[in-house]
This record gives structure tokens, sequence and C-alpha cells, in this order.
């Protein structure tokens, strides 16, 4: 069984045959772990801010598209129970939480290039003209995978921030304050992102950028 991160650091205090001894965990030590949380956010304002217009370029129809964002609740609801379940069980050597973060932040990345090449890969399938139909299927999968990595990295960052300062509980309160200050720069950071419309003159990098 994995040893709890607090359990950890108390062991490695304490010399052989003694008594591990409390260990306060260092600020930075936190503040490494919370900033994941300004990446999940600017990911999540992002979606909001560009994501829209873009299922409109793509023509998908507004019930579909309101269809097509319930798997943001739908994932906060289901995944991250499920990955604070598996992680309290994870016997990694790694720790219980870091497997999950790992895996999230890779499914993350692969969820973007989806969705960024979703006009691409519908065209490589055969898409021609203004019918995209190839292009929104893996726009929305990438979408689904794009949220469901989201919740699967912040549900087990948050367990590890409580893992590390176990029951120091002013700790723990600290770690919350900066999990919730990197989420709100993450936002601002997503949002003014997404201000910003000419993305696709900067980085005019796939086919559907071209057209334009």
């Amino acid at each position: 069984m994995a040893i709890p991160e607090a359990e950890r650091l108390a062991a490695s205090c304490s010399g052989p045959g003694q008594s591990p001894r409390p260990r306060r965990v260092k600020l930075r030590t936190l503040l490494r772990v919370a900033s994941v949380a300004c990446g999940i956010q600017f990911g999540w304002a992002l979606q909001l801010s560009l994501l829209t217009p873009y299922v409109q370029e793509l023509g998908i129809p507004h019930a579909f598209a309101s269809i097509i964002w319930l798997c943001g609740p739908l994932s906060g609801l289901l995944v991250q129970p499920l990955a604070g379940h598996f992680s309290d069980r994870c016997t990694s050597r790694f720790g219980r939480r870091r497997p999950f973060i790992l895996a999230g932040a890779v499914s993350i990345v692969f969820a973007v290039l989806i969705i960024g090449h979703s006009a691409d890969i519908g065209w490589l399938f055969g898409d021609r003209g203004q019918k995209k139909t190839r292009a929104v299927v893996a726009f929305v999968i990438g979408f689904w995978l794009l949220d469901v990595a989201n919740n699967m990295t912040q549900g087990p960052c948050r367990a590890l921030l409580a893992d590390l300062t176990g029951k120091d509980h002013r700790r723990t309160r600290v770690a919350n304050a900066y999990f919730s200050l990197f989420m709100a720069v993450g936002n601002v950071l997503g949002f003014a992102t997404g201000s910003y419309s000419n993305w696709f003159k900067i980085l005019p990098f796939t086919h559907f950028c071209l057209q334009r």
C-alpha cells in the first residue's frame, strides 16, 4: 500500500527505530503542487472563450452544442469521485496521486491536439466544402476527453495537497488558499487569451486556419 505523503515526510525526518516526527511541508512545495490549478483553470476559461465560436465555425447546431457542454458537469460528477476512489487505493512507488495527475496531463495534451486539429482530421477523412461531419466528430471526442482529463487532474491535485499537509490544519488552509489563487490567475489568463481573435494569423498551422 502506498504511504501517504505526510507519513512519508515524517518518516524521512526520523532515524531507525524512532517514532516519526511531524514535519511541516515547505511552502514552495505547496506552491508547486497548487500551481497545477492555474493550468487547469486556464484550460476551462479558454474552452468557454474560444471553443464556443469554434463550434459555430464547424457548423454544429446550437441545440447539439448545448449537449456538448454537458460534459463539464457530468465529468465533474463522475470522474473526480472515481479518480479519488482509485487514487486512494493506488500502490505506485511514485505515490497515490502523482500517476493520476500525470495521466490527466498527458490526456490534456492529446485532447488539445485533437481539438486544435479537428478540421484537419475531418479533411484527412474526407470532409470537403462546407460539410464538416468528421471534423465535428473529432472535435466532440477531443472536447469530452479534455473535460475528463481536466477533472482527472484536478481531483488528485487537491488530494495531494491534503496528503502533504496531513493533520496540520493551518498548512491545509494555506494550501487551499494557494490553490484558489492559482485558479483565479488561470481564469484571468485564459479569458484574456481567449479575447484575442487573431491567433490563427499568428499560428496558421492548420488546414482550417489556412482556409480563412
